[in-house]
């Protein structure tokens, strides 16, 4: 039986958590001074999942709208279900708490309900969230952190009460499948791009 809130949105329970509205604003590409009228119009006309993201870089206006929303009362926090995920360079074991704590502190929040692993693909830590050579190329990180040692780092997290929930996004099954031998916290769940061009009918 499907769920659904006061508002007519339907929602779904995810991993015995908090439901969250199966309809979700779209905040990547959001423009500044737009994306927090958006954020707060959603709120207040019954949306309950926010999927942000470090590298939308509008999560700072995005927590603006949550302090203002959540501290008025007229939507409280635990009726919310908030995604973040961890950038391309914070996936070294000292740098994953560091991504987490800059996305909660942008966010004026003290928890995330899902932090996922943006993408399978780790690039030099530093000051740019796209370093680059000076062909344009991409600087991968020279460490070359495993997947295991990043989800260790995010499974503390967990352990911490920073996220109630890990998980992957745009991983395919063999990457999955390396997460899982390892992880003593299993993914909640996997976020991928899906449409009639690119089903991923694989997973």
């Amino acid at each position: 039986m499907m769920l659904t809130f006061r508002s007519g949105i339907p929602a779904i329970r995810f991993h015995q958590t908090c439901p969250y509205s199966a309809l979700i604003p779209l905040l990547w590409q959001s423009q500044p001074g737009v994306v927090g009228a958006a954020i707060e119009h959603a709120l207040l006309n019954g949306y309950r999942h926010i999927d942000c993201a470090m590298v939308y870089q509008n999560e700072p206006e995005i927590g603006e709208v949550f302090s203002k929303v959540f501290s008025s009362g007229d939507v409280k926090r635990e009726d919310v279900f908030i995604t973040s995920k961890l950038w391309n360079t914070f996936h070294r074991a000292e740098d994953v708490p560091k991504g987490c704590a800059k996305t909660l502190a942008d966010l004026k929040l003290d928890y995330l309900d899902l932090y996922l692993i943006h993408w399978p693909v780790c690039m030099e830590p530093g000051e740019s969230l796209f370093p680059s050579n000076a062909d344009g190329t991409s600087i991968l990180d020279s460490k070359s952190p495993s997947f295991a040692e990043t989800w260790g780092a995010l499974e503390k997290l967990v352990d911490e009460g920073k996220c109630k929930n890990i998980g992957l996004s745009n991983f395919n099954i063999k990457q999955i499948e390396e997460v899982l031998k390892v992880a003593r916290v299993k993914p909640a769940c996997l976020q991928v791009e899906s449409h009639p061009q690119l089903p991923n009918l694989e997973l």
